[in-house]
């Protein structure tokens, strides 16, 4: 590894100075289990490093039933979901949760260090698209809002500009009959990259599907909101047959590669049946019934 300085903020108005000042140069710690390994191996070179553990806004963990879920880019897993409030309402979100990494990992790791590692993989992003979740980002010059699925350009890319920082991610509060799931596949049981996942959410009323919003990971440049696969269930009768077709959606949303993970074939195969059964549990968790 070459020379870094570290930097530890500990108001937001200190972070925000330091990213103003050294602009491309520095790069953000929030759990730091994917950056000091890209660091030692050179496939970062950045010269400052700011960790924003200190950070009050970056370590918010909050729930309002009006408001929803506020969780600071910096909340490592193992606080999310030890959370009650999280487990009760965003059961989808516990699914990605638990599969970062092992029991270690999960002490430092973050939700949103995930989703600024830009991952094609990453297995917190599918369930944030599917929740409908929002990045807060803020700058010396301001804050603003980008929608998960807007915030990756490409594999460890993001949107975000040289003096900016992830801050929080907000997800609005579920609605009554909704309910979420993500599932991956994986070669071994724990602690692999995974070969494709699936996230989804549903919401239901009158025994049909009034909202459904479909995610997929490992399959794209970036993990892929499948529009078409939430509007063809819209307005459909909560079965089987519906499933299906956003399972075919998926399929042909894909855009796989094949390399010694599995063919491009095998892996848009498998979008079709993770979201299949993502779809099965998340009518259950909404309350519905498949027959």
């Amino acid at each position: 590894m070459h020379w870094i300085d570290y930097l530890r903020p500990r108001t937001l108005d200190e972070c925000l100075d330091a990213f103003a000042e050294h602009g491309e140069a520095a790069r953000a710690l929030a759990g730091g289990t994917d950056l000091l390994v890209q660091m030692r191996e050179g496939r970062r070179s950045n010269a400052v490093v700011i960790d924003v553990k200190a950070v009050e806004e970056c370590n918010q963990l909050s729930y309002d039933d009006s408001e929803g879920l506020t969780l600071g880019a910096a909340v490592p897993c193992y606080r999310i979901y030890g959370d009650e409030a999280v487990r009760r309402h965003y059961p989808g979100l516990i699914d990605s949760v638990s599969m970062i990494g092992g029991t270690q990992i999960q002490g430092r790791a973050s939700v949103g260090g995930n989703l600024c590692n830009a991952s094609p993989s990453a297995d917190a992003v599918p369930a944030l698209i599917a929740l409908r979740a929002t990045c807060l980002i803020a700058s010396s010059e301001g804050w603003r809002n980008v929608p998960v699925e807007d915030f990756c350009t490409g594999p460890g890319q993001t949107v975000l500009r040289p003096s900016e920082v992830l801050l929080a991610l907000l997800l609005p509060p579920p609605e009554p009959g909704s309910g979420a799931c993500y599932l991956r596949f994986i070669p071994r049981n724990e602690m692999d990259i995974a070969v494709a996942g699936a996230g989804v959410s549903v919401r239901l009323s009158g025994g049909r599907f009034a909202d459904a919003r479909v995610a997929l990971a490992a399959v794209a440049p970036t993990p892929l909101l499948v529009r078409e696969a939430g509007e063809v269930l819209k307005g459909r009768p909560v079965d089987r047959n519906a499933l299906g077709l956003a399972g075919e959606a998926a399929r042909a949303a894909a855009r796989p590669i094949s390399d010694m993970r599995g063919t491009a074939e095998y892996r848009s195969n498998l979008c079709a049946v993770l979201t299949r059964r993502a779809l099965e549990t998340a009518v259950q968790r909404a309350g519905g019934d498949l027959g």
